[in-house]
């Protein structure tokens, strides 16, 4: 079998985001079955293959599963890779007999092998068509933002990029349409915000990223994906989280807060859930973690980088458990 030692060089085109502090977190003893539930370019499953798990990796996006192949047939066995979301991912692994894991881990947002091939359309760095479809099916960026009225449009800059200007940028958007390119879209945005060549930070950023968390559903996915989590951990279970978005964050904090018997905050992206008179999921949190400078400084992505990570309890999950009447099993 090919070397997975976590120790092999990284490859800067797909380096995961606090890889070394993701796998402190999942503690994996060797033999346990672990799911990397946004597999991407394997990056973490390769580092869980090498700590001895055993693991079911999932992504929705078919060029992930189809480049994974390779990485299949050199863990020998112990590596499953499934094409589906990751907010499903309980229902996917009942469908193989595996009811209860060891650790999940999720990587919220986009992968670096889909932002940097133009032709997904998810950069504004490159010009390529204007896509940003994570599954390739879909309504896609163009179709949307060549649809969708001025309000609804600066309603989702505004809330899921942080977009202060919203309403400028959405105006200048309905007036340049149909727009089919990054590039194109790159343009009136940059227009719009007065921003002069050269200056720092392109302010198209917030507008991209409000745009793809939109197109894919990713915060609902987000949620999905943590009470999933919660239903397939078993007792003593590890759940380790990377995101990158501050409205990602907040929700996993909120998750977490609550789970673990805290009262989660709200914010104008979602409402305070209800309190809960139910016992904990999960422990007391562990402390978030951000990446060091020498890690922003080998790859840039991984400044606005956050992990949480915390251990089921024995609880009985709050969720409605949807894959009852089987045998638990491991993978």
């Amino acid at each position: 079998m090919t070397d997975l030692s976590p120790d092999l060089p990284r490859d800067p085109r797909h380096d995961p985001v606090l890889r070394e502090e993701v796998i402190a977190a999942l503690a994996i003893v060797p033999g346990e079955c672990h799911v990397d539930a946004t597999f991407g370019a394997g990056g973490y499953t390769r580092a869980m293959l090498a700590a001895g798990a055993d693991v079911v990796a999932c992504d929705r996006d078919p060029d992930a599963i189809a480049e994974g192949q390779a990485l299949v047939a050199e863990a020998g066995g112990k590596l499953t890779l499934i094409h589906g979301r990751f907010g499903e991912i309980d229902r996917l692994l009942a469908e193989r007999g595996i009811e209860a894991v060891d650790g999940i881990t999720f990587d919220i947002g986009v992968s670096s092998m889909q932002l940097d091939r133009d032709e997904r359309g998810f950069s504004f760095q490159k010009d390529g068509p204007l896509d940003m479809r994570m599954a390739q099916e879909g309504e896609s960026a163009a179709d949307w933002l060549n649809r969708a009225d001025e309000t609804e449009i600066a309603d989702v800059l505004f809330h899921y990029g942080d977009e202060r200007q919203s309403r400028r940028v959405a105006r200048a958007i309905v007036a340049a349409r149909p727009l089919s390119r990054t590039g194109e879209l790159a343009k009136v945005i940059r227009k719009a915000l007065r921003h002069p060549p050269g200056a720092p930070k392109d302010p198209s950023t917030k507008s991209f990223q409000a745009i793809r968390i939109h197109i894919n559903g990713e915060l609902d996915e987000l949620v999905a994906g943590l009470n999933a989590a919660e239903r397939l951990l078993r007792p003593g279970g590890r759940l380790a989280v990377v995101s990158f978005h501050s409205t990602e964050d907040r929700i996993v904090k909120n998750f977490l807060r609550e789970r673990s018997g805290g009262d989660a905050a709200g914010s104008r992206h979602r409402p305070a859930p209800t309190p809960l008179a139910r016992a904990a999921t999960f422990e007391t949190p562990a402390r978030k973690v951000r990446p060091g400078k020498a890690e922003e400084a080998r790859n840039p992505r991984a400044r606005s980088a956050t992990l949480r990570s915390a251990i089921r309890t024995s609880a009985p999950a709050h969720s409605v458990q949807g894959n009852s009447g089987k045998e638990i099993v491991s993978c």
